[in-house]
Protein backbone atom coordinates (compact mmCIF):
# COMPACT_ATOMS: atom_id res chain seq x y z
CA UNK A 1 0.00 0.00 0.00
CA UNK A 2 1.86 3.00 -1.49
CA UNK A 3 1.69 5.82 1.82
CA UNK A 4 4.81 8.65 1.28
CA UNK A 5 5.03 11.28 4.27
CA UNK A 6 5.76 13.99 2.22
CA UNK A 7 5.66 16.61 4.73
CA UNK A 8 6.19 17.00 8.72
CA UNK A 9 5.87 19.44 10.96
CA UNK A 10 5.01 19.77 15.14
CA UNK A 11 4.88 22.71 17.25
CA UNK A 12 5.69 22.65 21.01
CA UNK A 13 4.88 25.36 23.48
CA UNK A 14 7.91 27.57 24.59
CA UNK A 15 6.89 27.71 28.11
CA UNK A 16 8.55 24.88 30.13
CA UNK A 17 7.37 23.49 33.54
CA UNK A 18 9.73 21.63 35.45
CA UNK A 19 9.68 18.54 37.56
CA UNK A 20 10.49 20.66 40.43
CA UNK A 21 7.97 23.19 39.45
CA UNK A 22 5.39 20.71 39.35
CA UNK A 23 6.00 19.01 42.75
CA UNK A 24 4.36 21.97 44.32
CA UNK A 25 1.26 21.46 42.83
CA UNK A 26 1.12 17.53 43.87
CA UNK A 27 2.76 17.66 46.90
CA UNK A 28 6.00 15.63 45.73
CA UNK A 29 9.20 15.38 45.50
CA UNK A 30 11.14 16.31 42.23
CA UNK A 31 12.62 12.91 42.70
CA UNK A 32 9.37 10.97 43.37
CA UNK A 33 7.81 12.43 39.79
CA UNK A 34 10.95 11.45 38.43
CA UNK A 35 11.83 7.99 39.61
CA UNK A 36 7.83 7.56 39.09
CA UNK A 37 7.13 8.81 35.85
CA UNK A 38 10.71 9.27 34.46
CA UNK A 39 9.42 12.92 33.26
CA UNK A 40 11.81 15.37 33.75
CA UNK A 41 10.30 18.47 32.16
CA UNK A 42 7.09 19.09 29.93
CA UNK A 43 5.64 22.07 27.43
CA UNK A 44 2.50 23.98 28.70
CA UNK A 45 0.51 26.00 25.97
CA UNK A 46 -1.21 28.90 26.44
CA UNK A 47 -2.89 28.83 23.29
CA UNK A 48 -5.55 26.41 22.42
CA UNK A 49 -5.69 22.82 20.27
CA UNK A 50 -6.50 24.55 17.08
CA UNK A 51 -3.99 27.35 16.95
CA UNK A 52 -1.09 24.80 18.30
CA UNK A 53 -2.61 22.22 15.29
CA UNK A 54 -2.53 25.52 12.55
CA UNK A 55 1.17 25.71 13.70
CA UNK A 56 2.32 21.87 13.12
CA UNK A 57 0.09 21.66 10.53
CA UNK A 58 1.83 25.11 8.54
CA UNK A 59 5.32 23.46 8.62
CA UNK A 60 3.63 20.32 7.34
CA UNK A 61 2.16 21.81 4.52
CA UNK A 62 5.04 24.17 3.51
CA UNK A 63 4.43 25.72 0.34
CA UNK A 64 3.05 22.84 -1.52
CA UNK A 65 -0.96 24.32 -1.76
CA UNK A 66 -3.98 22.90 0.82
CA UNK A 67 -4.33 19.58 1.29
CA UNK A 68 -7.82 17.73 -0.14
CA UNK A 69 -8.75 16.29 2.73
CA UNK A 70 -7.91 17.21 6.91
CA UNK A 71 -8.21 14.85 9.33
CA UNK A 72 -7.88 15.62 13.09
CA UNK A 73 -6.60 12.85 14.45
CA UNK A 74 -6.53 14.64 18.51
CA UNK A 75 -7.12 13.41 22.35
CA UNK A 76 -9.47 15.47 23.35
CA UNK A 77 -11.33 17.89 21.24
CA UNK A 78 -11.90 21.43 21.55
CA UNK A 79 -15.29 21.42 22.48
CA UNK A 80 -17.93 18.55 22.00
CA UNK A 81 -19.94 20.36 18.87
CA UNK A 82 -18.20 21.32 16.12
CA UNK A 83 -15.59 19.31 15.20
CA UNK A 84 -12.50 20.40 16.39
CA UNK A 85 -11.08 20.32 12.47
CA UNK A 86 -13.42 22.83 12.08
CA UNK A 87 -11.83 25.63 14.24
CA UNK A 88 -8.44 23.71 12.85
CA UNK A 89 -9.12 24.26 10.02
CA UNK A 90 -10.59 28.02 10.36
CA UNK A 91 -7.12 28.64 11.76
CA UNK A 92 -5.44 27.11 8.51
CA UNK A 93 -7.87 30.03 6.26
CA UNK A 94 -8.63 26.26 4.24
CA UNK A 95 -12.36 27.16 4.01
CA UNK A 96 -14.47 24.64 1.74
CA UNK A 97 -11.64 21.74 2.32
CA UNK A 98 -13.35 18.48 4.25
CA UNK A 99 -12.12 17.78 7.17
CA UNK A 100 -13.50 15.47 10.40
CA UNK A 101 -11.99 13.93 13.43
CA UNK A 102 -10.57 10.24 13.62
CA UNK A 103 -10.74 9.59 17.58
CA UNK A 104 -9.69 6.75 19.23
CA UNK A 105 -7.71 8.45 22.27
CA UNK A 106 -4.13 8.06 22.32
CA UNK A 107 -4.10 5.77 18.94
CA UNK A 108 -5.65 8.30 17.24
CA UNK A 109 -2.67 9.85 14.88
CA UNK A 110 -2.41 5.35 14.13
CA UNK A 111 -6.36 5.30 13.48
CA UNK A 112 -6.22 8.39 11.10
CA UNK A 113 -2.75 6.65 9.23
CA UNK A 114 -4.70 3.59 7.97
CA UNK A 115 -7.99 5.70 7.12
CA UNK A 116 -5.58 8.09 5.00
CA UNK A 117 -3.92 5.44 3.40
CA UNK A 118 -7.62 3.66 2.24
CA UNK A 119 -8.95 7.17 1.24
CA UNK A 120 -5.31 7.14 -1.14
CA UNK A 121 -5.56 3.74 -1.99
CA UNK A 122 -9.55 4.34 -3.36
CA UNK A 123 -8.21 7.58 -5.34
CA UNK A 124 -10.95 9.40 -3.25
CA UNK A 125 -8.18 12.02 -2.04
CA UNK A 126 -4.78 12.69 -3.30
CA UNK A 127 -3.17 14.63 -0.51
CA UNK A 128 -4.25 14.73 3.14
CA UNK A 129 -3.04 16.25 6.44
CA UNK A 130 -3.33 14.25 9.35
CA UNK A 131 -2.62 16.55 12.45
CA UNK A 132 -2.69 15.80 16.34
CA UNK A 133 -3.22 18.02 19.14
CA UNK A 134 -3.31 17.94 22.84
CA UNK A 135 -3.25 19.96 26.03
CA UNK A 136 -3.06 17.31 28.22
CA UNK A 137 -1.90 19.61 31.18
CA UNK A 138 -5.55 21.62 30.82
CA UNK A 139 -6.91 18.61 31.92
CA UNK A 140 -4.67 17.47 35.13
CA UNK A 141 -5.85 16.19 38.50
CA UNK A 142 -2.84 17.17 40.78
CA UNK A 143 -4.96 14.72 43.61
CA UNK A 144 -3.99 12.31 41.13
CA UNK A 145 -0.27 12.58 41.61
CA UNK A 146 1.32 10.28 39.37
CA UNK A 147 -0.74 10.63 36.33
CA UNK A 148 -0.91 14.40 36.73
CA UNK A 149 3.15 14.14 36.56
CA UNK A 150 2.59 12.30 32.99
CA UNK A 151 0.86 15.18 30.98
CA UNK A 152 2.09 17.95 28.66
CA UNK A 153 1.61 19.20 25.53
CA UNK A 154 2.22 19.39 21.87
CA UNK A 155 1.01 19.46 18.13
CA UNK A 156 2.51 16.90 15.37
CA UNK A 157 1.10 16.80 11.77
CA UNK A 158 1.79 14.92 8.40
CA UNK A 159 1.41 15.08 4.81
CA UNK A 160 0.39 11.93 3.03
CA UNK A 161 0.00 11.00 -0.56
CA UNK A 162 -0.18 7.89 -2.99
CA UNK A 163 3.82 8.17 -5.14
CA UNK A 164 3.21 4.51 -6.78
CA UNK A 165 6.74 5.09 -7.78
CA UNK A 166 8.31 5.90 -4.30
CA UNK A 167 9.14 2.99 -1.75
CA UNK A 168 7.44 4.51 0.67
CA UNK A 169 4.28 2.37 2.49
CA UNK A 170 2.27 1.68 4.58
CA UNK A 171 3.81 -2.77 4.92
CA UNK A 172 1.06 -3.41 7.72
CA UNK A 173 -1.41 -2.68 10.68
CA UNK A 174 -3.21 -3.64 13.56
CA UNK A 175 -5.84 -2.45 15.99
CA UNK A 176 -7.22 -4.18 18.99
CA UNK A 177 -9.38 -3.31 21.83
CA UNK A 178 -10.40 -5.03 25.07
CA UNK A 179 -13.20 -3.14 26.85
CA UNK A 180 -12.07 -4.82 30.43
CA UNK A 181 -9.76 -1.72 30.63
CA UNK A 182 -12.32 0.72 29.93
CA UNK A 183 -12.24 2.19 33.58
CA UNK A 184 -8.39 2.33 33.40
CA UNK A 185 -7.72 5.80 31.44
CA UNK A 186 -10.93 8.01 31.76
CA UNK A 187 -12.28 11.57 31.48
CA UNK A 188 -15.77 10.99 32.71
CA UNK A 189 -17.39 14.25 32.69
CA UNK A 190 -18.38 16.20 29.50
CA UNK A 191 -20.98 13.70 27.74
CA UNK A 192 -24.24 12.38 28.71
CA UNK A 193 -23.22 9.96 30.95
CA UNK A 194 -22.09 12.87 33.75
CA UNK A 195 -23.88 16.39 32.35
CA UNK A 196 -23.78 19.18 33.86
CA UNK A 197 -26.65 19.30 35.19
CA UNK A 198 -26.39 15.81 36.41
CA UNK A 199 -26.83 16.01 40.14
CA UNK A 200 -23.95 13.14 40.57
CA UNK A 201 -21.40 14.65 38.19
CA UNK A 202 -18.62 16.44 40.35
CA UNK A 203 -15.41 18.65 39.14
CA UNK A 204 -13.45 15.68 39.38
CA UNK A 205 -15.43 13.85 36.58
CA UNK A 206 -13.88 16.37 34.15
CA UNK A 207 -10.27 15.50 34.81
CA UNK A 208 -7.88 13.17 33.77
CA UNK A 209 -7.67 10.01 35.58
CA UNK A 210 -5.58 6.93 35.65
CA UNK A 211 -4.37 3.21 37.10
CA UNK A 212 -0.96 3.42 35.06
CA UNK A 213 0.36 0.25 36.56
CA UNK A 214 -3.48 -1.83 35.76
CA UNK A 215 -2.66 -0.05 32.12
CA UNK A 216 0.86 -1.40 31.98
CA UNK A 217 0.19 -4.83 33.18
CA UNK A 218 -3.07 -5.55 30.72
CA UNK A 219 -0.87 -3.79 27.48
CA UNK A 220 2.16 -5.06 28.09
CA UNK A 221 1.72 -8.84 27.11
CA UNK A 222 -1.36 -8.14 24.56
CA UNK A 223 1.26 -5.54 22.85
CA UNK A 224 4.37 -7.81 22.73
CA UNK A 225 1.82 -10.68 21.13
CA UNK A 226 0.57 -7.62 18.72
CA UNK A 227 3.84 -6.89 17.49
CA UNK A 228 4.77 -10.83 17.16
CA UNK A 229 2.04 -11.26 14.86
CA UNK A 230 2.65 -7.84 12.49
CA UNK A 231 6.26 -8.74 12.08
CA UNK A 232 6.00 -12.31 11.11
CA UNK A 233 3.13 -11.61 9.40
CA UNK A 234 5.67 -9.91 7.10
CA UNK A 235 8.67 -12.07 7.51
CA UNK A 236 10.77 -9.02 10.05
CA UNK A 237 12.79 -10.09 12.39
CA UNK A 238 13.41 -7.55 15.28
CA UNK A 239 16.20 -6.32 13.76
CA UNK A 240 15.23 -5.89 10.48
CA UNK A 241 13.24 -3.08 12.41
CA UNK A 242 15.15 0.05 12.41
CA UNK A 243 13.40 2.52 14.82
CA UNK A 244 10.55 1.68 17.24
CA UNK A 245 8.26 5.09 17.73
CA UNK A 246 6.17 4.08 20.79
CA UNK A 247 3.33 6.40 22.20
CA UNK A 248 5.23 7.98 24.55
CA UNK A 249 2.65 6.61 27.61
CA UNK A 250 5.24 6.66 30.34
CA UNK A 251 8.86 6.15 30.54
CA UNK A 252 8.97 2.74 32.17
CA UNK A 253 5.84 1.70 28.96
CA UNK A 254 8.17 3.27 26.37
CA UNK A 255 11.76 1.05 27.85
CA UNK A 256 9.55 -2.08 27.78
CA UNK A 257 10.09 -2.06 23.88
CA UNK A 258 13.52 -3.20 24.83
CA UNK A 259 13.11 -4.70 27.66
CA UNK A 260 10.44 -7.17 27.44
CA UNK A 261 9.97 -6.69 23.41
CA UNK A 262 13.34 -7.38 22.44
CA UNK A 263 14.57 -4.51 20.58
CA UNK A 264 17.67 -2.74 21.05
CA UNK A 265 17.20 -0.03 23.09
CA UNK A 266 18.81 3.05 20.74
CA UNK A 267 15.83 1.70 18.41
CA UNK A 268 12.79 2.75 20.64
CA UNK A 269 12.34 6.85 19.98
CA UNK A 270 12.12 8.04 23.81
CA UNK A 271 11.46 12.03 23.90
CA UNK A 272 8.83 11.26 27.06
CA UNK A 273 11.72 12.98 29.79
CA UNK A 274 11.52 16.18 27.71
CA UNK A 275 8.15 15.98 26.48
CA UNK A 276 5.94 14.19 28.84
CA UNK A 277 2.78 12.04 27.66
CA UNK A 278 0.84 14.53 25.06
CA UNK A 279 -1.53 12.34 24.33
CA UNK A 280 -2.79 11.46 20.96
CA UNK A 281 0.17 14.06 19.80
CA UNK A 282 2.80 11.95 21.64
CA UNK A 283 3.51 9.54 19.03
CA UNK A 284 3.42 11.61 15.52
CA UNK A 285 5.67 14.22 17.96
CA UNK A 286 8.24 11.00 18.69
CA UNK A 287 7.84 10.65 14.86
CA UNK A 288 8.77 14.28 13.77
CA UNK A 289 11.42 15.17 16.10
CA UNK A 290 13.38 11.79 14.97
CA UNK A 291 12.86 12.58 11.54
CA UNK A 292 14.15 16.34 12.38
CA UNK A 293 17.37 14.72 14.59
CA UNK A 294 17.46 12.52 11.27
CA UNK A 295 17.28 8.75 13.44
CA UNK A 296 14.74 7.90 11.10
CA UNK A 297 15.76 8.86 7.55
CA UNK A 298 14.32 7.60 3.83
CA UNK A 299 14.13 3.85 3.42
CA UNK A 300 13.65 2.91 6.87
CA UNK A 301 11.61 0.39 8.36
CA UNK A 302 9.73 1.85 11.31
CA UNK A 303 7.67 0.30 13.77
CA UNK A 304 4.80 2.69 14.98
CA UNK A 305 2.64 1.18 18.11
CA UNK A 306 1.30 2.21 21.05
CA UNK A 307 -1.90 1.99 23.79
CA UNK A 308 -4.82 4.35 24.56
CA UNK A 309 -7.77 4.40 26.39
CA UNK A 310 -10.31 1.81 25.42
CA UNK A 311 -8.21 -0.77 26.11
CA UNK A 312 -6.99 -0.26 22.57
CA UNK A 313 -3.56 -1.36 21.27
CA UNK A 314 -2.34 -0.25 17.48
CA UNK A 315 1.10 -0.63 15.22
CA UNK A 316 1.58 0.46 11.81
CA UNK A 317 4.89 -1.09 9.89
CA UNK A 318 6.22 1.29 7.29
CA UNK A 319 8.54 2.14 4.66
CA UNK A 320 9.43 5.98 5.48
Amino acid sequence: MSLKITGIGHYLPPKVETAKELSDKINKSENWIISRTGVKERRVSLIDVDLMAANAASVAIGGEGSPDLILNASGVGKQIIPDTSVFIQRELNMSGVPSFSIHATCLSFLVALKVANDFLSSGSYKRILIVSSDRGTVGRNFNEPESSSLLGDGAAAVIVENDPKDKSMLIDWRFETWPEGAEFTQVKGGGTNLHPDNPKTNSADNYFSMSGPRVYRMARKKVHSMIKDILASNNTSLDEVDMVVPHQASYFAVQAYASYGGFDESKVVNVIEEMGNCVAASLPLALAVSIEREKIKRGMKVLLVGTGAGLSNAAALIKY
